[in-house]
């Protein structure tokens, strides 16, 4: 696996569009295999997803798994395990990459490299979550509020809003750090504006409920905890096992033990939220209301 992040990696810190794309596609080739049925052979799932124009796409594509189902997998601890670290940890490389991509500006083959690099940190959030700290700090959370200007074209900006959701979800820290770059004004200002198109608006919106929730710091064993709504706890599953590798090796062998988890930043309160919002804008108390009432999410709000 080191192998083909490696050459990943080569390609990603290239300033060559081609050689990005091709970089974007190891890294989602190997997401990819990590996700899909275990019934593929070992040999298989270390390739780099070349395709065989002989195969039927059923055959070309096993059923994915939920993360509970492949934690057992030893590719998904060994990618697991490669992320805790620096050196292979591939959402701080996709970030240094799509702050070249912005760097260059809007236009339409760099705006599919953006957008691709986007739906991979959207996915490697989801699959090691320890790398949501990314976002605490100031620089990278910037990068995520600079994609939403008006520069960017509408499936940026919304893919862009559905990754700000994916680094802010059980991470309290984050959110403060999107708070004090004001990326409620920036969302707002967005929102407001005349030039930005329905679809976006509608994810505006949909954040903004998200934005609204109760928060909940990142719960990263299957332990119940008094202070937490059932219905946002995790259920005891296999996931725990994922996240026990640093801590196993920094409690037992005496080493470096894992950083503390992106959520376990100070929290803030539905209302204390409601009055920032409610500084850039006039209908937070009927955002509110509704999120009430309709219970979105599963109904996670109380």
């Amino acid at each position: 696996m080191e192998n083909l992040l490696s050459m990943a990696f080569d390609n990603l810190s290239s300033y060559d569009g081609p050689k990005i794309r091709k970089g974007l596609r190891q890294v989602e080739g190997l997401l990819a295999n990590i996700c899909l049925s275990r019934s593929q052979s070992r040999d298989r799932r270390a390739s780099t997803m070349v395709k065989d124009p002989g195969l039927s796409p059923e055959e070309e594509s096993p059923p994915p798994q939920m993360i509970p189902e492949i934690t057992d997998d030893p590719a998904f601890y060994e990618f697991f395990k490669l992320q805790e670290g620096f050196e292979w940890n591939v959402a701080m490389r996709l970030v240094s990459t799509l702050d070249r991509l912005v760097a260059r500006g809007a236009d339409g083959s760099n705006d599919l490299l953006i957008l691709s690099a986007l739906d991979l940190l959207q996915g490697l959030m989801l699959l090691h979550p320890p790398s949501k700290a990314l976002f605490s700090r100031e620089m990278y959370m910037n990068l995520l509020l600079d994609l939403l200007e008006p520069d960017f074209c509408p499936a940026i900006q919304s893919t862009t809003i559905v990754t700000l959701v994916t680094a802010l979800i059980d991470t309290p820290r984050n959110t403060r750090a999107f708070e004090n770059l004001d990326g409620l004004l920036t969302v707002t200002s967005l929102f407001r504006s005349r030039g930005t198109s329905r679809d976006v608006k509608l994810k505006l919106v949909e954040f903004l409920y998200f934005y609204l929730m109760p928060e909940v710091p990142s719960i990263p064993s299957a332990q119940a905890r008094a202070d937490v709504p059932g219905l946002l706890q995790r259920s005891p599953s296999k996931l725990a096992k994922a996240f026990a590798f640093g801590a196993s090796k920094g409690g037992e062998g005496g080493g470096t033990p894992r950083p503390r988890s992106a959520g376990e930043g100070q929290t803030r309160t539905q209302e204390d939220k409601q009055a920032l919002l409610g500084r850039h804008l006039n209908s937070v108390q009927e955002l509110v209301e509704d999120l009430r009432q309709n219970t979105p999410f599963g109904g996670a709000v109380g």
